[in-house]
């Protein structure tokens, strides 16, 4: 076959190709189009997390309430996550089925066995933590068992969410990154208060 021939034939080539590739589309079904559901908010899935610690913790937190909090308001979970990252005041509807969300994942976390005692939150907390040194040091040398039965994971957590301002926190959210940070930090100081408090009321 001659050069020009050849510069030829490779077009026809590629539209034999795209065709076999069509055809073999058209023959599985792909010649119609319907855009994928949301996954309904209300059946429950299972949410894990690629990190440990507190930062685990609170993004299996948020996923969980943000599912919860759709399902009360009657919306998909990426929907709900779409509206939160907006710009502009909250509805009522959205703070209360938010908050009630946040406590609901921490029951289904503790059900299923998936939340972590205290024990396992205390250095990560007094890590970030702005102590006396003194205390820090005292707190730290708590033995495990004495922190898991002078505070429970699920009141520090219920009490973080309580504590929580999430209208301003709404107001001033770009994604849902946002707000796994903002429920952090909000752990974090719950866990650190409870434990400085807890130890003050032993001194």
């Amino acid at each position: 076959m001659t050069g020009p021939a050849r510069l030829l034939a490779l077009p026809l080539v590629a539209i034999v190709l795209v065709a076999g590739v069509i055809g073999v589309q058209l023959a599985h079904g792909g010649g119609t189009y319907e855009p994928l559901r949301p996954a309904d908010a209300c059946v429950e899935r299972t949410v894990t997390s690629q990190v440990d610690g507190i930062e685990g913790l609170t993004e299996r937190l948020v996923l969980l309430g943000v599912s919860d909090a759709a399902c009360a308001l009657g919306v998909s979970r990426e929907a709900l996550t779409l509206e939160l990252a907006q710009s502009g005041d909250r509805t009522s509807a959205e703070i209360d089925a938010l908050r009630d969300g946040l406590r609901s994942a921490v029951g289904r976390m503790k059900a299923d066995g998936t939340l972590p005692r205290a024990s396992a939150l205390t250095d990560e907390a007094l890590d970030s933590a702005d102590l006396n040194g003194l205390l820090e040091r005292v707190i730290r040398a708590v033995p495990d068992s004495v922190i898991d039965k002078a505070l429970s994971t699920d009141d520090v957590l219920l009490r973080a969410i309580d504590d929580l301002d999430l209208r301003d926190l709404l107001a001033n959210l770009d994604d849902q990154g946002d707000l796994e940070q903002q429920v952090e930090a909000a752990v974090t100081g719950a866990v650190k208060d409870a434990l400085e408090a807890r130890v003050r009321g032993l001194m």
